[in-house]
């Protein structure tokens, strides 16, 4: 049912007599309290704001003073009552509502300052259940929420970035809030309480194992705006979830100008990328543009594994991403900014490597404190017209007791250690998806293609012109391994691979026609293993 609208309609200016604390970010509230109680404002908060207030020397009524009855029940049961919610939701100038707050002994609250229990930042620094949900706010978002409703009347910070804001709007009309910028203050407050409530719910959710709840929410807040989109006609802006997960969206940026859309989702990439190997096992750089990684390798030093992520393809590396796994040090850095890279993301980074990056002014440069862990799970999503697609995070990951040797010829240790490695990175390649690797190191990469026939020769003209560009008169691809993120449907693209110089094959298997496939390699006198693993990337 519709609730009929009020028939009186709500004032442009409303002075500010009565203003509400509540707060558990602290960060500006006694310097608001302080110039409020500069303009007479009378103050009310809740027990811990209070308290604050008070030793700052400010004159503060408790609530529960106010109200007449204690904080119940450890704190649960603070402002979830009709003085406090009567005096937030009048209408002041109704006199039906305003003889009804005199029958109750009800006044009015002017203004509502209220930020949330840290429900985001508890999940992120614990996994302990009665800690998470004694984090969950009740009355905070009751109380945001009414005060919101009656924008009309009432004003409701919950952002202390918006404190300085609101002292202008009252400094420029002589203490009282226009209607506009009650407006815009209730819509922030709502989109808080909103992506307040998608982080309790996508929570919940996930520790239940609920994959498929009947209503999914999104919450993010603003990182910042940026100067546009994928194109410069798109405006767009970039947010954060509260995902506990270092990358992009974790990392502080030391240096280099504002990462645009395609930056942040190439960074993304190249940062889920490297982190699939482990810095205690071995060095690793991924290269990455437009979202795929033109080299990725291992190394005993980060120069050693980006000089041979570089080789596999050094035209497609210009003007790409470039994601370690260990804290950049000055050798790397000084062969990384020999030629033109747009971001560099690493856990860390060494002062001298800094002071090296700092030469190219424009480089960004991102130190993300650690690397994101690529068995946890996660939610992934995609937008369609009219909705959204969400899935779990492909944390899927092959070792050696999960493949199966399908050939007569097994692999040999060397190619085995390859395929492994060439799967891995074939899982961060947009379908449909080849790799080719040698020691450690991609040498030929084809990705995107309707075709893994297109895909399999892709990578291994981008493996031959490696070779010429390095001097060399035989293709990179010769002696290689190759991995593809699913089956082979036919054995053309097998056998292209064989033809490119490979000797052993990593793949999902499951087709019809594996039997076809696993002969054409016997044939050819290929190596093949089986993942029962399948990694496409659209």
């Amino acid at each position: 049912m519709t609730v009929a609208p009020p028939k009186v309609q709500a004032p442009d200016l409303v002075p500010l007599k009565r203003a509400l604390f509540s707060v558990s970010d602290l960060r500006g509230a006694i310097a608001l309290a302080e110039a409020l109680h500069r303009r007479d404002v009378s103050l009310f908060a809740t027990g811990s704001t209070a308290k604050a207030i008070a030793a700052a020397g400010l004159p503060v009524t408790n609530v529960a003073d106010w109200i007449g009855f204690p904080e119940i029940l450890g704190g649960r049961v603070k402002t979830l009552h009709p003085k406090i919610h009567g005096g937030l939701l009048a209408l002041r100038n109704d006199p039906v509502h305003a003889a009804e707050m005199q029958e109750h002994g009800i006044e009015p609250f002017d203004l509502v300052v209220s930020n949330l229990y840290p429900f985001e930042e508890t999940i992120a620094a614990t996994d302990d259940y009665a800690t998470i949900v004694e984090n969950i706010d009740i009355g905070g978002p009751a109380m945001t929420r009414a005060a919101a409703k009656n924008h009309g009347f009432v004003s409701i910070l919950v952002d202390p970035d918006d404190y300085g804001d609101f002292l202008s709007v009252l400094s420029a009309h002589d203490g009282a809030t226009t209607l506009e910028a009650r407006k815009r203050w209730a819509a922030k407050a709502f989109a808080r309480t909103a992506a307040y409530d998608a982080a309790v719910s996508n929570w919940f959710a996930g520790r239940i194992g609920d994959t498929a709840p009947k209503w999914r929410s999104l919450g993010g807040t603003l990182r910042e705006v940026l100067r546009y989109g994928e194109n410069p006609h798109q405006s767009a802006a970039f947010y954060a979830t509260g995902e506990n997960r270092p990358g992009v969206v974790t990392a502080q940026q030391l240096q280099g100008k504002q990462l645009s859309y395609n930056n942040i989702n190439d960074t993304d990439a190249a940062y889920e990328l490297v982190a699939e190997f482990d810095p205690a096992a071995s060095a690793a750089v991924a290269i990455i543009k437009h979202a795929n990684p033109s080299g990725v390798a291992t190394g005993s030093s980060l120069v050693e594994a980006y000089r041979r992520a570089l080789a596999c393809d050094p035209v497609s590396a210009f003007g790409g991403v470039v994601a370690l796994n260990r804290t950049l040090d000055a050798e790397a850095a000084r062969d990384i900014v020999e030629i033109f890279t747009e971001v560099i993301i690493a856990p860390d980074a060494s002062e001298e490597a800094i002071a090296i990056v700092a030469a190219k002014k424009n480089l960004r440069l991102l130190v993300a404190g650690a690397l994101p862990d690529p068995a946890k799970p996660g939610l992934s999503l995609r937008t369609v017209a009219g909705g959204f697609l969400a899935q779990d995070r492909d944390a899927g990951r092959v070792g050696r007791d999960d493949i199966r040797v399908v050939t007569k010829r097994a692999p040999t240790e060397a190619e085995l250690a390859d395929l492994l490695f060439a799967f891995r990175i074939a899982k961060h390649v947009k379908s449909n998806a080849i790799v080719y690797a040698k020691d450690g190191a991609t040498v030929g990469i084809g990705a995107g293609q309707m075709s893994r026939v297109d895909s399999s020769t892709i990578a291994a003209k981008k493996a031959a012109d490696a070779a010429r560009a390095a001097g060399l008169s035989e293709s990179l691809a010769i002696g290689s391994v190759v991995a593809s993120d699913a089956f082979f449907p036919f054995a053309d693209g097998l056998l292209a691979a064989a033809e490119a110089g490979a000797t052993a094959i990593i793949q999902p298997g499951g087709s019809i026609r594996d039997e076809d496939v696993i002969a054409a390699a016997d044939a050819a006198g290929l190596a093949m293993v089986f993942t029962g693993m399948r990694h496409f990337r659209h």
